[in-house]
């Protein structure tokens, strides 16, 4: 795997229906290339995912972490950091 390691790639395939209401991609190398389509960012921590938002102008700033964390584009990793995947 490219650009996103194993164990991003593999918690994205695992719970895509996050993202999606429903599982769409039928294996890891076809969730690694979405992941590079939509240029999804590796962050952290959550400060760093804040500033993702804010830097694409979202409109984040009444959001609590806990509402940031909950956001269907936002995957927290088992290892402690956070993928943002904006489909």
């Amino acid at each position: 795997m490219n650009q996103y390691d194993k164990t991003c790639v593999t918690y994205f395939f695992e719970h895509q229906s996050q993202l999606f209401g429903k599982n769409i991609l039928e294996d890891i190398e076809e969730a690694e290339e979405f992941l590079e389509d939509c240029m999804a960012v590796v962050c952290k921590n959550l400060k760093e995912v804040r500033a993702f938002f804010e830097e694409e102008g979202a409109d984040i700033a009444e959001m609590n972490n806990e509402e940031l964390k909950d956001a269907a584009e936002v995957f927290t990793l088992p290892d402690g950091r956070f993928l943002v995947v904006e489909g």
